[in-house]
């Protein structure tokens, strides 16, 4: 297979080009056309024709297409199904709030985490994404809409630690003032508790959001939704994220569905209140959304908000997160890739 020319930084291109005999500014003009969503050689209409026909035959340009498209009528959020080159797709959703456009984007084809709650890992996993393939998400999602993604969030099909290596150059590659130059702030990276990767992102002075997928106080419960609590349990995960927020300053992101009758009493909440006190964190609540073949109920909307309550009555930073996309299956959990669209959405 030719290399992905999408993936690889300037740097990266600079140096294929002048090993090959090419001028160094070549790799500047295919750069800054692979940052404006080209996906062909020809359209990159400021390099000769005999050029263009030379870098086809030594390099690929991922392609990512929007295969299906559904918009919510409740709030106006778009779910996408991608299509990927080899014949498999992943789903994005983009999100509409007062600050700007978010796209939550994949990182992998499938999962391999296996949570009790989440739709994406029921298939299984197929295969990493590479980093073009992530940023094809983001210009297919941008041409489509014809309008600039201000914030990216890493949360949907995937486990972005457990394709480390993809998911760093992504990063290096949309935060680059050369390219999409979005910033590291308006990017939020969700885990579900890889600790090793979260130690190895410690290390990268990337200033991110980090966003954790906690679900439970204790390990009783957690390792019962979250089979990755057997290898990092509770106090291995939160040791990790209190060491990346002495070295990150930046307050970390808590995620906690509420399943009724599992995990959303008052004694969790004071027991999650005792696990986080003295942490600079904040707990999104998200009431647990339904996914064919998961016996899950969501937790009810006084429980919820008593869950709330508690956590701020002990000095917790919390809040019931708005729910979006819920008539077209894009809310959190729900992504997979599926061909069936549910039948009360648009289907654009």
């Amino acid at each position: 297979m030719l290399p992905d020319i999408r993936s690889m930084t300037q740097e990266e291109i600079a140096a294929a080009f002048t090993a090959d005999g090419l001028p160094r500014y070549r790799a500047g003009q295919v750069y800054a056309w692979l940052a404006k969503g080209a996906d062909s050689f020809d359209d990159m209409t400021n390099l000769p024709l005999d050029l263009r026909r030379r870098l086809a035959e030594r390099y690929a340009i991922c392609r990512v297409t929007v295969a299906r498209k559904l918009v919510s009528r409740l709030d106006g959020t778009v779910k996408y199904l991608f299509g990927l080159q080899d014949g498999h797709c992943v789903e994005g959703v983009v999100m509409h709030y007062h600050h700007g456009h978010t796209l939550c984007l994949s990182t992998q084809v499938g999962c391999r985490m296996g949570c009790a709650f989440c739709a994406t890992g029921a298939a299984g996993f197929v295969r990493n994404l590479t980093a073009g393939e992530m940023i094809g998400q983001i210009t297919a999602a941008q041409q489509d809409l014809g309008l600039r993604l201000a914030n990216l969030v890493l949360m949907g099909m995937g486990e972005p630690l457990d394709n480390y290596q993809n998911t760093l150059r992504f990063l290096r590659l949309v935060t680059s003032p050369d390219h999409l130059n979005i910033g590291a702030r308006h990017i939020s990276l969700s885990t579900c508790g890889l600790v090793d990767g979260i130690r190895r992102l410690q290390g990268e002075g990337i200033p991110l959001t980090l966003s954790v997928s906690l679900h439970a106080p204790d390990d009783a419960i957690r390792s019962r939704i979250m089979p990755v609590n057997k290898k990092w349990n509770v106090d291995a995960l939160l040791a990790a994220c209190r060491d990346y927020l002495a070295a990150d300053g930046r307050r970390i992101s808590f995620e906690y569905i509420l399943i009724d009758g599992v995990n959303d009493s008052l004694a969790c909440a004071d027991r999650l209140a005792d696990r986080l006190r003295g942490m600079l964190c904040h707990v999104n609540l998200i009431p647990a959304n339904p996914v064919p073949g998961k016996t899950h109920a969501a937790t009810g909307r006084k429980t919820a908000e008593a869950f709330e309550r508690r956590l701020t009555e002990r000095g917790i930073n919390a809040t019931i997160r708005r729910t979006l996309g819920s008539d077209i299956n894009a809310s959190c959990g729900q992504l997979r890739n599926t061909s069936n669209p549910p039948q009360n959405a648009e289907n654009a």
